[in-house]
């Protein structure tokens, strides 16, 4: 019998990424908007759907503020946050969310990848960090792909890729949720208790079929068969 392939999404998933995308979009609506935007009203929009470009949604959120700003300027900006000078980043707040031994267990057992929201080279700048002996293959990113999710391409490319593999999908947006029912791959949701509007993610879950919800990636074993 073939291995079985688990796909994660990243952020949320395998990093906590509160203190460095969320606080990037936070920090660059307030440079140009001149406003604060707290962590549930990013919820907030994450949960509408089609924003799980952060670079969108923080021009989404400026221009509704009545800010006119190209698109790029915002994005450079943001990437500036991000990455700093390589010291200083915002990336460098994000937290390994495994606990030790998981994946040491998991691929074990299983076939692992990775459909990210993010670049691919900022996914693996992060897993070389945090996990450099382990293996995801393929890693898909967004320059992969011609539209982001919800859209499934990146998810119907490494199901044509995986033969006979059954595949699931792990993720924590609405967007991810929806991606999956799109390609037809059975999706597990990651609701943090700590994360705002919780129980509105959770039950978005369930409306786009989740066949799991956990509240983090450490319980994923009690759902693999």
């Amino acid at each position: 019998m073939a291995r079985q392939l688990i796909v994660f999404d990243m952020d949320g998933v395998l990093v906590d990424v509160t203190e460095s995308y969320r606080e990037s979009i936070a920090r660059t609506v307030e440079h140009f908007a001149g406003v604060t935007i707290t962590r549930p009203q990013i919820q907030d929009y994450k949960n509408q759907g089609g924003f799980n470009d952060d670079w969108k949604l923080s021009h989404h959120i400026i221009t509704q503020h009545g800010v006119d700003v190209e698109f790029q300027t915002v994005v450079d900006y943001f990437q500036g946050l991000f990455h700093g000078n390589g010291t200083d980043g915002l990336i460098l707040r994000e937290r390994w969310m495994a606990r030790d031994g998981l994946f040491d267990r998991l691929a074990a057992r299983f076939d692992l990848a990775i459909f990210t929201g993010r670049m691919r080279w900022e996914a693996e700048v992060t897993l070389n960090r945090f996990a450099p002996s382990l293996r995801f293959d393929p890693i898909v990113g967004m320059q992969d792909v011609t539209a982001l999710k919800p859209a499934p391409e990146g998810l119907l490319k490494i199901a044509a890729a995986a033969g006979d593999r059954k595949i699931r999908y792990i993720g924590d947006t609405v967007d991810d949720a929806r991606c999956a029912r799109a390609a037809a791959v059975p999706f597990i949701g990651i609701a943090s208790p700590n994360s705002p509007r919780r129980d509105e993610l959770a039950a978005l879950f369930q409306a786009e079929n989740a066949i799991a919800i956990l509240d983090d990636i450490n319980q994923l074993e009690s759902v693999l068969v």
